[in-house]
């Protein structure tokens, strides 16, 4: 069984070789392409999005509870319902 140091040893040996190897270079390229690529698009950070969860949510709570006192108010307010029509004789 390998212990980890020569596992480390091998890693170590192999992310040396992939720096000095032309995969090195494609992979900066590929990433630099997709950076640029994204930062064409509309995007929010993380942060900016969760602040807006928040900001809903509270807005929601608030039209519940504004939504539960006009239907409360309405009820105070509303007119009794009208008599049914009489049948003519």
């Amino acid at each position: 069984m390998l212990n980890s140091k020569v596992l480390d040893e091998l890693a170590a040996r192999i992310g040396r070789a992939f720096e000095n190897s032309p995969a090195k270079d494609i992979e900066k390229n590929v990433k630099a392409l997709l950076q640029s690529g994204l930062s064409r698009l509309d995007f929010v950070s993380r942060e900016d999005f969760d602040v807006q969860v928040e900001v809903l949510r509270k807005t929601r709570e608030k039209v519940e509870r504004l939504e539960a006192r006009v239907a409360e108010l309405e009820a105070r307010t509303a007119p009794p319902p009208p008599p049914p029509p009489q049948p003519v004789v």
